[in-house]
């Protein structure tokens, strides 16, 4: 069974190989998709309740705690809480992944020289742990729903302690401050006014 700390590592080299044939300009589009889905998920969270934050589900049961043992009505509401967030996440990412239609984005995309196609390397390895640290970090929250097939790391083992010590550096986790959410997203619009306009 390979480690879920590889099989992300491994994901990410691929966001950034797609990144590299991309260019820059289309995984920074990206990116911004990305951080819009975790700030419309943490106002669903806070403050219009269609969003429920996994530790209010579960109460005082321990991270330790197989999703298998789980009462059947926390199961349940574990699963749709975990598939709104992903759907939002992957629609948004989606969105950003679509070409621009406008021209104006067209010509900034253009790539041609080495750095273009290096930094565009950069920003599609940020877009991979974007979304594919936010889908690990809501897995770990949902006690890793997905077992057998996708199993909690293993405390004790070289990999597992790394995979377990990751979760706290995830995106919704990094993310989770109402003032470091809000200040990403105001560098994402002068980003955008600035690139793009």
């Amino acid at each position: 069974m390979m480690s879920i700390w590889v099989v992300f590592w491994m994901l990410i080299f691929v966001f950034g190989i797609i990144g590299a044939f991309r260019g820059w300009v289309k995984e920074l589009l990206v990116i911004f998709s990305v951080i819009l889905a975790l700030f419309l998920l943490y106002i669903s969270e806070k403050y219009l309740g269609f969003v429920k934050p996994f530790s209010e589900i579960l109460g005082n049961i321990g991270a330790d705690v197989a999703f298998n043992t789980l009462a059947d009505d926390i199961k349940n509401t574990i699963q749709v809480q975990f598939w709104i967030r992903t759907i939002i996440i992957f629609l948004l990412a989606l969105f950003g992944y679509q070409t621009p239609k406008l021209s104006f984005i067209k010509d900034k995309a253009g790539r041609e020289q080495v750095q273009d196609i290096l930094f565009g390397a950069i920003l599609g390895a940020v877009s991979g742990f974007l979304i594919i640290g936010s889908l690990w970090y809501y897995m770990d929250q949902a006690h890793y729903l997905f077992a057998p097939y996708i199993s909690m790391p293993i405390i004790g083992d070289e990999l597992g302690d790394k995979a377990l010590n990751a979760v706290k550096y995830l995106p919704p986790a990094i993310f989770s401050s109402e003032l470091v959410l809000l200040a990403i997203i105001g560098i994402s619009f002068l980003f955008v006014l600035v690139v793009f306009i």
